[in-house]
Protein backbone atom coordinates (compact mmCIF):
# COMPACT_ATOMS: atom_id res chain seq x y z
CA UNK A 1 0.00 0.00 0.00
CA UNK A 2 1.28 3.72 -1.08
CA UNK A 3 1.79 6.47 1.53
CA UNK A 4 -0.79 8.40 -0.65
CA UNK A 5 -3.45 4.73 -0.23
CA UNK A 6 -2.55 4.57 3.76
CA UNK A 7 -3.04 8.53 3.83
CA UNK A 8 -6.77 8.11 2.40
CA UNK A 9 -7.02 4.81 4.58
CA UNK A 10 -6.84 6.79 7.55
CA UNK A 11 -8.84 9.64 6.48
CA UNK A 12 -11.56 7.19 5.76
CA UNK A 13 -11.75 5.40 9.15
CA UNK A 14 -11.18 9.23 10.70
CA UNK A 15 -14.07 10.43 9.08
CA UNK A 16 -16.05 7.30 9.84
CA UNK A 17 -15.30 7.19 13.42
CA UNK A 18 -16.52 11.18 13.33
CA UNK A 19 -19.38 10.46 12.04
CA UNK A 20 -20.38 7.69 14.99
CA UNK A 21 -19.28 10.37 16.84
CA UNK A 22 -21.98 12.98 16.04
CA UNK A 23 -24.54 10.20 15.92
CA UNK A 24 -23.66 9.13 19.53
CA UNK A 25 -23.12 12.69 21.20
CA UNK A 26 -26.74 14.04 20.77
CA UNK A 27 -27.89 10.80 22.33
CA UNK A 28 -25.89 10.99 25.27
CA UNK A 29 -26.72 15.19 26.04
CA UNK A 30 -30.09 13.61 25.79
CA UNK A 31 -29.36 11.48 29.36
CA UNK A 32 -30.34 8.02 27.30
CA UNK A 33 -28.40 5.12 28.74
CA UNK A 34 -24.66 5.04 28.66
CA UNK A 35 -24.68 1.44 27.90
CA UNK A 36 -27.35 1.42 24.77
CA UNK A 37 -24.66 4.46 23.31
CA UNK A 38 -21.76 2.61 23.94
CA UNK A 39 -22.99 -0.25 22.13
CA UNK A 40 -24.10 1.52 19.29
CA UNK A 41 -20.94 3.70 18.80
CA UNK A 42 -18.73 0.21 18.71
CA UNK A 43 -21.26 -1.23 16.42
CA UNK A 44 -20.15 1.77 14.02
CA UNK A 45 -16.59 1.22 15.16
CA UNK A 46 -16.21 -2.48 14.66
CA UNK A 47 -18.33 -2.66 11.54
CA UNK A 48 -16.84 0.29 9.44
CA UNK A 49 -12.95 -1.74 8.62
CA UNK A 50 -15.22 -4.76 7.47
CA UNK A 51 -17.24 -2.58 5.21
CA UNK A 52 -13.67 -0.82 3.93
CA UNK A 53 -12.25 -4.32 3.32
CA UNK A 54 -15.30 -5.30 1.88
CA UNK A 55 -15.78 -2.53 -0.75
CA UNK A 56 -12.36 -2.16 -1.26
CA UNK A 57 -12.09 -5.78 -2.41
CA UNK A 58 -15.25 -5.32 -3.92
CA UNK A 59 -14.07 -2.79 -6.00
CA UNK A 60 -10.47 -4.21 -6.68
CA UNK A 61 -12.15 -7.31 -8.10
CA UNK A 62 -15.08 -5.46 -10.63
CA UNK A 63 -12.09 -2.86 -11.94
CA UNK A 64 -9.48 -6.09 -12.60
CA UNK A 65 -12.87 -7.75 -14.34
CA UNK A 66 -13.59 -4.37 -16.35
CA UNK A 67 -16.61 -4.12 -15.14
CA UNK A 68 -19.17 -0.85 -16.40
CA UNK A 69 -19.62 1.85 -13.64
CA UNK A 70 -22.69 1.19 -13.05
CA UNK A 71 -22.47 -2.04 -12.70
CA UNK A 72 -19.29 -1.30 -9.86
CA UNK A 73 -21.76 1.17 -7.84
CA UNK A 74 -24.00 -1.56 -7.16
CA UNK A 75 -22.17 -4.35 -6.35
CA UNK A 76 -20.67 -2.32 -4.06
CA UNK A 77 -23.57 -1.31 -2.71
CA UNK A 78 -24.94 -4.38 -2.28
CA UNK A 79 -22.06 -5.45 -0.27
CA UNK A 80 -22.22 -2.70 1.65
CA UNK A 81 -26.14 -3.25 2.36
CA UNK A 82 -25.62 -7.11 3.50
CA UNK A 83 -22.72 -6.33 5.60
CA UNK A 84 -24.61 -3.60 7.24
CA UNK A 85 -27.71 -5.83 7.55
CA UNK A 86 -25.80 -9.12 8.87
CA UNK A 87 -23.81 -6.37 11.58
CA UNK A 88 -26.64 -4.96 12.38
CA UNK A 89 -29.00 -8.21 13.60
CA UNK A 90 -25.70 -9.52 14.96
CA UNK A 91 -25.15 -6.73 16.91
CA UNK A 92 -28.88 -6.97 18.03
CA UNK A 93 -28.74 -10.82 19.04
CA UNK A 94 -25.95 -10.39 21.04
CA UNK A 95 -26.51 -7.61 22.68
CA UNK A 96 -30.06 -8.60 23.67
CA UNK A 97 -29.85 -12.13 23.41
CA UNK A 98 -26.63 -12.77 24.86
CA UNK A 99 -25.91 -9.51 26.74
CA UNK A 100 -29.07 -8.98 28.49
CA UNK A 101 -28.91 -4.52 27.71
CA UNK A 102 -31.47 -3.47 26.47
CA UNK A 103 -31.12 -1.10 23.22
CA UNK A 104 -34.59 0.56 23.26
CA UNK A 105 -36.83 1.68 26.72
CA UNK A 106 -39.86 0.13 24.87
CA UNK A 107 -38.46 -3.51 24.89
CA UNK A 108 -36.38 -5.59 22.86
CA UNK A 109 -35.41 -4.24 19.24
CA UNK A 110 -37.28 -5.93 16.30
CA UNK A 111 -35.40 -7.86 14.07
CA UNK A 112 -36.53 -6.22 10.72
CA UNK A 113 -36.08 -3.02 12.23
CA UNK A 114 -32.40 -3.68 12.79
CA UNK A 115 -32.23 -5.04 9.40
CA UNK A 116 -33.18 -1.40 8.09
CA UNK A 117 -31.15 0.27 10.35
CA UNK A 118 -28.03 -1.65 9.53
CA UNK A 119 -28.69 -1.36 5.84
CA UNK A 120 -28.71 2.45 6.21
CA UNK A 121 -25.46 2.26 7.83
CA UNK A 122 -23.82 -0.06 5.42
CA UNK A 123 -24.95 2.82 2.61
CA UNK A 124 -23.57 5.52 4.85
CA UNK A 125 -19.98 3.81 5.31
CA UNK A 126 -20.08 3.16 1.44
CA UNK A 127 -20.96 6.83 0.71
CA UNK A 128 -17.89 8.02 3.02
CA UNK A 129 -15.71 5.17 1.62
CA UNK A 130 -16.18 6.25 -2.12
CA UNK A 131 -15.94 10.21 -0.79
CA UNK A 132 -12.34 8.94 0.87
CA UNK A 133 -10.90 5.94 -1.17
CA UNK A 134 -12.69 5.83 -4.64
CA UNK A 135 -13.19 9.82 -6.06
CA UNK A 136 -8.85 9.94 -5.32
CA UNK A 137 -8.40 7.04 -7.19
CA UNK A 138 -10.92 8.10 -9.97
CA UNK A 139 -9.01 11.21 -10.09
CA UNK A 140 -5.64 9.35 -10.21
CA UNK A 141 -6.32 7.41 -12.97
CA UNK A 142 -7.83 10.09 -14.87
CA UNK A 143 -4.65 12.10 -14.75
CA UNK A 144 -3.16 8.60 -15.55
CA UNK A 145 -4.90 8.64 -18.67
CA UNK A 146 -4.16 12.48 -20.13
CA UNK A 147 -0.73 11.57 -19.41
CA UNK A 148 -0.94 8.29 -21.39
CA UNK A 149 -2.14 10.26 -24.04
CA UNK A 150 -0.16 13.26 -23.99
CA UNK A 151 2.89 10.96 -24.16
CA UNK A 152 1.48 8.79 -26.64
CA UNK A 153 0.46 11.96 -28.41
CA UNK A 154 4.12 13.06 -28.25
CA UNK A 155 5.58 10.28 -29.01
CA UNK A 156 3.67 9.79 -32.16
CA UNK A 157 4.42 13.51 -33.30
CA UNK A 158 8.07 12.75 -32.61
CA UNK A 159 8.39 9.82 -35.02
CA UNK A 160 6.05 11.27 -37.91
CA UNK A 161 9.08 14.07 -38.13
CA UNK A 162 11.90 11.64 -37.47
CA UNK A 163 10.14 10.11 -40.50
CA UNK A 164 9.87 13.22 -42.79
CA UNK A 165 12.99 14.45 -41.84
CA UNK A 166 14.54 11.14 -43.31
CA UNK A 167 12.56 11.09 -46.20
CA UNK A 168 13.94 14.81 -46.87
CA UNK A 169 17.13 13.60 -46.32
CA UNK A 170 17.23 11.07 -48.74
CA UNK A 171 15.59 13.00 -51.44
CA UNK A 172 19.06 15.07 -50.81
CA UNK A 173 21.93 12.99 -50.76
CA UNK A 174 21.09 10.83 -53.78
CA UNK A 175 20.66 13.48 -56.08
CA UNK A 176 23.99 15.11 -54.64
CA UNK A 177 25.62 11.79 -55.11
CA UNK A 178 24.19 11.57 -58.95
CA UNK A 179 25.52 15.14 -59.36
CA UNK A 180 29.22 14.71 -58.00
CA UNK A 181 29.54 11.40 -59.57
CA UNK A 182 28.66 13.30 -63.24
CA UNK A 183 31.41 15.96 -62.23
CA UNK A 184 33.95 13.41 -61.45
CA UNK A 185 33.22 11.49 -65.12
CA UNK A 186 33.51 14.62 -66.58
CA UNK A 187 37.03 14.21 -65.75
CA UNK A 188 38.15 10.53 -66.12
CA UNK A 189 39.37 11.45 -69.17
CA UNK A 190 40.47 14.57 -69.40
CA UNK A 191 42.27 14.95 -66.12
CA UNK A 192 42.88 10.56 -64.30
CA UNK A 193 44.49 12.07 -61.81
CA UNK A 194 42.51 14.95 -60.67
CA UNK A 195 39.56 12.27 -61.08
CA UNK A 196 41.04 10.09 -58.78
CA UNK A 197 41.93 12.81 -56.44
CA UNK A 198 38.28 14.03 -56.52
CA UNK A 199 36.81 10.27 -55.63
CA UNK A 200 39.20 10.72 -52.55
CA UNK A 201 37.01 13.57 -51.33
CA UNK A 202 33.72 12.15 -52.31
CA UNK A 203 34.76 8.63 -50.24
CA UNK A 204 35.55 11.39 -47.14
CA UNK A 205 32.50 12.93 -47.80
CA UNK A 206 30.75 9.74 -47.80
CA UNK A 207 32.05 8.27 -45.41
CA UNK A 208 30.94 11.92 -42.55
CA UNK A 209 27.79 11.13 -44.04
CA UNK A 210 27.63 7.10 -43.12
CA UNK A 211 29.08 7.56 -39.70
CA UNK A 212 26.00 8.54 -38.14
CA UNK A 213 22.20 10.03 -38.89
CA UNK A 214 22.64 12.71 -36.46
CA UNK A 215 19.93 15.47 -37.76
CA UNK A 216 21.64 18.22 -36.12
CA UNK A 217 25.29 19.10 -36.48
CA UNK A 218 27.32 22.66 -35.51
CA UNK A 219 28.21 25.19 -38.54
CA UNK A 220 31.75 24.22 -38.36
CA UNK A 221 30.68 20.73 -39.18
CA UNK A 222 28.41 21.69 -42.08
CA UNK A 223 30.88 23.96 -43.45
CA UNK A 224 33.92 22.03 -43.29
CA UNK A 225 31.47 19.29 -45.47
CA UNK A 226 30.59 22.08 -48.00
CA UNK A 227 34.30 22.84 -48.46
CA UNK A 228 35.25 19.31 -49.68
CA UNK A 229 31.72 19.64 -51.93
CA UNK A 230 32.67 22.92 -52.90
CA UNK A 231 36.66 21.74 -54.20
CA UNK A 232 35.11 19.20 -56.23
CA UNK A 233 32.87 21.73 -58.40
CA UNK A 234 36.09 24.04 -58.68
CA UNK A 235 38.21 21.54 -59.50
CA UNK A 236 35.94 20.58 -62.16
CA UNK A 237 34.57 24.05 -63.86
CA UNK A 238 38.25 25.49 -63.17
CA UNK A 239 38.47 29.57 -63.37
CA UNK A 240 35.05 29.81 -63.79
CA UNK A 241 33.67 29.20 -60.41
CA UNK A 242 35.20 30.03 -57.03
CA UNK A 243 34.01 30.00 -53.47
CA UNK A 244 34.21 32.33 -50.69
CA UNK A 245 34.06 32.09 -46.68
CA UNK A 246 32.85 34.04 -44.10
CA UNK A 247 32.28 32.36 -41.28
CA UNK A 248 33.38 33.99 -37.77
CA UNK A 249 34.70 31.79 -34.69
CA UNK A 250 31.72 32.65 -32.44
CA UNK A 251 28.90 31.37 -34.52
CA UNK A 252 31.18 27.85 -35.86
CA UNK A 253 29.16 25.71 -32.39
CA UNK A 254 25.84 26.75 -33.60
CA UNK A 255 23.54 23.93 -34.22
CA UNK A 256 21.45 23.43 -37.55
CA UNK A 257 19.96 20.55 -39.48
CA UNK A 258 22.57 18.47 -41.23
CA UNK A 259 23.61 18.99 -44.83
CA UNK A 260 20.54 22.22 -44.50
CA UNK A 261 23.47 24.48 -46.64
CA UNK A 262 23.97 22.10 -49.11
CA UNK A 263 20.83 22.39 -51.13
CA UNK A 264 21.35 26.42 -51.54
CA UNK A 265 25.21 25.85 -52.31
CA UNK A 266 23.91 23.50 -55.25
CA UNK A 267 21.50 25.83 -56.94
CA UNK A 268 24.19 29.08 -56.66
CA UNK A 269 26.01 26.80 -58.49
CA UNK A 270 24.21 25.50 -61.15
CA UNK A 271 21.25 28.38 -61.79
CA UNK A 272 23.65 31.46 -60.62
CA UNK A 273 27.67 31.71 -60.69
CA UNK A 274 28.13 29.44 -63.96
CA UNK A 275 25.23 31.34 -65.76
CA UNK A 276 27.79 34.37 -66.36
CA UNK A 277 30.12 31.90 -68.69
CA UNK A 278 33.16 32.69 -66.81
CA UNK A 279 34.02 34.61 -63.52
CA UNK A 280 31.17 32.60 -61.37
CA UNK A 281 31.58 32.86 -57.35
CA UNK A 282 29.72 31.42 -54.67
CA UNK A 283 30.07 33.43 -51.37
CA UNK A 284 28.72 31.53 -47.92
CA UNK A 285 28.42 33.73 -45.04
CA UNK A 286 27.53 33.36 -41.89
CA UNK A 287 26.55 36.21 -38.75
CA UNK A 288 25.70 35.43 -35.02
CA UNK A 289 23.09 38.42 -34.25
CA UNK A 290 21.71 39.39 -31.07
CA UNK A 291 18.08 39.49 -31.18
CA UNK A 292 16.24 40.94 -27.77
CA UNK A 293 17.95 38.48 -25.03
CA UNK A 294 19.07 36.11 -27.31
CA UNK A 295 20.34 35.63 -30.58
CA UNK A 296 20.03 34.31 -34.40
CA UNK A 297 22.29 32.61 -36.92
CA UNK A 298 22.16 33.99 -39.93
CA UNK A 299 23.61 32.21 -42.77
CA UNK A 300 23.84 33.52 -46.62
CA UNK A 301 24.51 31.75 -49.57
CA UNK A 302 25.00 35.12 -52.45
CA UNK A 303 25.47 33.85 -56.33
CA UNK A 304 26.98 36.52 -58.83
CA UNK A 305 24.51 34.87 -61.22
CA UNK A 306 21.85 36.86 -63.44
CA UNK A 307 19.45 36.67 -60.90
CA UNK A 308 15.88 35.29 -60.58
CA UNK A 309 13.89 34.85 -64.11
CA UNK A 310 10.79 36.79 -63.72
CA UNK A 311 9.06 34.61 -65.98
CA UNK A 312 9.70 31.25 -65.38
CA UNK A 313 10.01 29.08 -62.07
CA UNK A 314 13.33 28.49 -60.84
CA UNK A 315 14.33 25.08 -61.38
CA UNK A 316 16.05 24.79 -58.56
CA UNK A 317 12.72 25.03 -56.47
CA UNK A 318 12.59 21.79 -55.19
CA UNK A 319 15.60 22.12 -53.03
CA UNK A 320 13.92 25.00 -51.66
CA UNK A 321 10.96 23.42 -50.83
CA UNK A 322 13.15 20.93 -49.05
CA UNK A 323 15.62 23.78 -46.82
CA UNK A 324 12.22 25.42 -45.78
CA UNK A 325 10.31 21.76 -44.54
CA UNK A 326 13.58 21.28 -42.94
CA UNK A 327 13.63 24.29 -40.83
CA UNK A 328 10.09 24.19 -39.84
CA UNK A 329 9.74 20.38 -38.14
CA UNK A 330 12.97 21.02 -36.63
CA UNK A 331 13.70 24.57 -36.23
CA UNK A 332 10.51 26.08 -35.53
CA UNK A 333 10.25 30.17 -36.10
CA UNK A 334 13.23 29.73 -38.47
CA UNK A 335 13.08 31.06 -42.29
CA UNK A 336 14.55 31.04 -45.67
CA UNK A 337 13.79 33.72 -47.81
CA UNK A 338 15.26 34.85 -51.51
CA UNK A 339 16.94 38.22 -52.66
CA UNK A 340 17.80 38.64 -56.16
CA UNK A 341 18.69 41.34 -58.83
CA UNK A 342 20.76 41.50 -62.03
CA UNK A 343 24.03 41.37 -59.80
CA UNK A 344 22.96 38.06 -58.17
CA UNK A 345 21.13 36.12 -55.90
CA UNK A 346 21.19 35.40 -52.21
CA UNK A 347 19.41 32.42 -50.31
CA UNK A 348 19.50 34.27 -46.66
CA UNK A 349 18.89 31.22 -43.53
CA UNK A 350 17.80 32.79 -40.15
CA UNK A 351 17.91 30.57 -37.24
CA UNK A 352 17.22 30.58 -33.62
CA UNK A 353 19.66 30.15 -31.68
CA UNK A 354 19.01 27.06 -28.94
CA UNK A 355 22.09 25.14 -28.92
CA UNK A 356 26.45 26.08 -29.50
CA UNK A 357 28.57 23.29 -28.93
CA UNK A 358 31.29 24.16 -26.57
CA UNK A 359 34.28 22.70 -28.45
CA UNK A 360 33.36 24.23 -31.84
CA UNK A 361 36.42 26.05 -33.42
CA UNK A 362 35.90 29.11 -36.20
CA UNK A 363 36.21 28.20 -40.24
CA UNK A 364 37.63 31.06 -42.16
Amino acid sequence: MTLFARRRWLVGMALAVVIGLLQTVPEFLEDERISSIVLRFMLWVVETPIQVLALSVTFDHCIKRQLSATKVVVACVLVAVVIGVLSALAFVFVSEGLLGFELDEKGPLPYPLAAGFGAMIGILIAGIWGFAFVSPHLTEQAQLRTLETEQLRFEAEQLRVSSEMARLRSQLEPHFLLNTLNTIAGLVTQNPREARRLLGCLGDLLRDSLQGHDEMQTLDQEVTWLRRYAEILESRHGDTLRFDWDIPPDAGGVLLPTLLLQPLVENAVQHGALCRGGGGRVTVRATLQAVGVGSKLVCTVTDNGPGLPTTEPRSGAVGLRVVRRRLELRCPGSTLRLQSSSEGTSAIVELAVASVSVTSEGTS
